[in-house]
């Protein structure tokens, strides 16, 4: 008879790598979730996509997954399971308590002000909200729990500017807790969010961007996002913003684009153009982003006729040549998509010298650009052999 039988961990609670128990989960820019040690291990080694779903990584920034760690410290106990060791981690605080380390009453005072104050006290407010939410963690739970988010949601309509914009950047502090972002979009956020994204201050324009890009990291939130009529004010802040603002705007509209109705939408809201200006700035410092976004638009057909028609040729062939790694990959990724079943474009590609560099990358590239690389020099002896028998 078995008296002690070991619990099944739950596979939520599984880092994807390692099958191991995690103890210091974290998010990487696809929303999937990682022991961070692991994934460390991954982008150490040179990698660039997501080992569950094989997507392009547009960053390699990696979120803490706090309400999972949380859970994980709670399942372990109910199952006397000893809570995993966090290599260097402090004190642990008391598992199972659901109290944070914040000042509830200070909180429940500044969401008076929000609700009742003038508009002076209203501005105050979300401004140290905006604040304790970028803190901690503890902080992102007691605000949201206080009832903070349906307030902060109707400030996003304030027509004083400084109110606006701490409103929404206290949003963006809160949705790092993935609670949290049910509990704003429930709350009707991402209309009004749009809203300050299309005529907010720059200030609130590009945290409304870094807002949609938090959101988003949910798959259903991709599509209302793509459907409240985001992309064409991310494309129109992706052309006009501060260095920053670009940024905030190319990685929403990464994400956003991973959904296929979204490409559509951004390939009808005219954002190629701006993505091959883009391309061609080598000293903008939006190339990296701007071959991400094509290459996923790359494999949709409105969005492949649309790169063809913008002379992409070129720029694609020099990337190919020059370019980093990641950005090589992208381009010669892009460049297959364009050549496949277009033998204008191909013999164009050739005229600019695609094969001595599909030869190099077919050597010296990463897995992935060294099969395009190949599948695009096999067209090409394809297309030679062709012409020479006529």
């Amino acid at each position: 008879m078995i008296k002690h039988r070991s619990p099944v961990i739950p596979d939520d609670f599984r880092c994807p790598i390692s099958l191991e128990l995690m103890k210091d989960p974290v998010i990487v820019s696809t929303g999937q979730t990682y022991e961070r040690s692991c994934i460390q291990k991954w982008l150490d080694a040179g990698h660039k996509t997501c080992p569950k779903t094989q997507q392009t990584l547009l960053h390699t920034a990696l979120t803490p997954n706090y309400v999972l760690k949380s859970l994980i410290a709670l399942w372990c106990e109910s199952n006397g399971v000893e809570l995993p060791k966090q290599s260097g981690a402090s004190r642990s605080k008391k598992v199972g308590s659901s109290v944070s380390d914040c000042d509830r009453a200070a909180i429940t005072t500044l969401l008076d002000k929000l609700a009742n104050g003038s508009l002076e006290q209203q501005r105050s407010a979300a401004g140290e909200l905006r604040l304790l939410a970028k803190r901690n963690a503890d902080n992102r739970v007691c605000i949201a729990e206080a009832g903070a988010i349906p307030l902060l949601v109707e400030l996003l309509s304030s027509t004083d500017p400084r109110t606006q914009e701490h409103a929404v950047t206290a949003l963006l502090n809160l949705s790092i807790n993935d609670i949290n972002k049910g509990t704003i979009v429930n709350a009707g956020a991402i209309s009004d969010i749009v809203d300050v994204l299309k005529n907010g201050s720059m200030e609130a324009r590009e945290n409304a961007a870094a807002t949609l890009f938090s959101l988003s990291v949910v798959d259903e939130n991709k599509v209302a996002i793509g459907a409240a009529g985001a992309i064409p004010a991310l494309i129109k802040l992706l052309c006009d913003g501060t260095p920053r603002g670009k940024k905030d705007a190319a990685t929403a509209i990464f994400n956003l684009a991973i959904y296929q109705g979204n490409k559509a939408r951004a390939v009808k809201a005219g954002i190629v153009p701006p993505l091959m200006s883009l391309l061609k700035d080598a000293g903008g410092g939006m190339v990296d982003e701007a071959l991400a976004i094509l290459a996923i638009l790359a494999g949709h057909q409105e969005g492949k006729v649309a790169i063809g028609q913008v002379d992409p040729i070129p720029v694609l062939i020099e990337v190919i040549r020059t370019g980093s790694q990641r950005n090589r990959e992208n381009a010669v990724a892009i460049l297959w998509s364009l050549c496949t079943g277009d033998s204008q474009l191909l013999m164009l590609a050739k005229q600019f010298g695609a094969e001595e560099a599909l030869k190099e990358l077919s050597e010296s590239g990463t897995d992935r650009a060294k099969r395009k690389a190949g599948n695009i020099l096999e067209i090409l002896l394809r297309v030679d052999a062709l012409v020479n028998q006529s």
